[in-house]
């Protein structure tokens, strides 16, 4: 799983770099997207149909751990929503593009598609659009600016949501750092044990490698730090994500059905 980064703008109208499911972000002004604006769809997600691994806040840990696997990845150990076991396949999201229902919808695709970049020459953030986004249409529903060129209510609502989740980024970023303070960390193995046909267990398959905080060494703190994560509400978020773990098994068990279901569907 790769790290999500973003570069700072480079030249008016232009980001350079690779984001999660941004194409084509262009700093929002209302010279280049006056006349544009976000269409309403029946099935608004299918730009994340392809995300299996979703950056996840913190705050969203408890929500998200009832429906898949919480981990932590790269050298700066993000954590990711788990949401399919393939490159390519979120496992959420239909065939039409929709949520199944009862998902949790990570904040990371609900804001696309504007995301915030550093402007270092501004010393800000800059906030974009994703121009390749295909619900974003001249005469849109949902209008980015207003006849006077002012940014729109709907815009100024995105940007409300666009500031928070970066509060919540940096919030995350800390939590995970408190978690390397303590040496929480652990590498954690996800594996598959196929049954064989006369009800043996078979070998275990190898899924994926990740960071996972240790229970061993969370049990091993001192009772004064304990207390201290249990006030300062990181250790709610902690168990979030150990509980959230058991869902690799429903990760497989939904990824075997799909397979199955592929060939008869292809026959239909």
């Amino acid at each position: 799983m790769s790290d999500i980064t973003t570069t700072p703008v480079q030249n008016p109208g232009q980001i350079t770099g690779q984001v999660l499911f941004y194409k084509q972000p262009e700093p929002l002004n209302p010279e280049m997207h006056g006349k544009l604006g976000v269409k309403s769809m029946e099935a608004p997600f299918k730009f994340a149909k392809e995300g299996h691994a979703v950056p996840l806040t913190v705050g969203e840990f408890p929500l998200a751990a009832i429906c898949g696997p919480i981990i932590f990845v790269g050298d700066d150990k993000m954590p990711i929503a788990v949401m399919g076991l393939n490159p390519g396949r979120n496992m959420f999201i239909d065939d039409n593009g929709m949520f199944e229902a009862g998902y949790y919808i990570p904040a990371y695709i609900r804001r696309y598609p504007f995301v915030y970049a550093n402007d270092d020459n501004a010393k800000q953030m800059v906030l974009c659009v994703d121009r390749a986004a295909e619900f974003i249409v001249e005469g849109g529903d949902m209008p980015f600016f207003d006849e006077k060129g002012q940014p729109s209510d709907y815009t100024k609502r995105c940007m409300e949501f666009c500031n928070n989740f970066e509060m919540e980024r940096q919030r995350t970023i800390s939590f995970v750092q408190l978690l390397k303070d303590l040496d929480l960390f652990e590498v954690k193995v996800a594996n598959y044990v196929p049954g064989n046909s006369d009800g043996t267990a078979g070998e275990a398959q190898k899924i994926a490698d990740y960071f996972g905080v240790s229970e061993d060494k969370l049990k091993a703190l001192p009772a004064e730090k304990l207390a201290e994560l249990r006030d300062n509400g990181a250790l709610a978020q902690i168990y979030a994500h150990l509980v959230s773990l058991a869902g690799w098994d429903r990760l497989i068990a939904l990824t075997m059905v799909r397979q199955q279901q592929q060939p008869q569907a292809a026959n239909s």
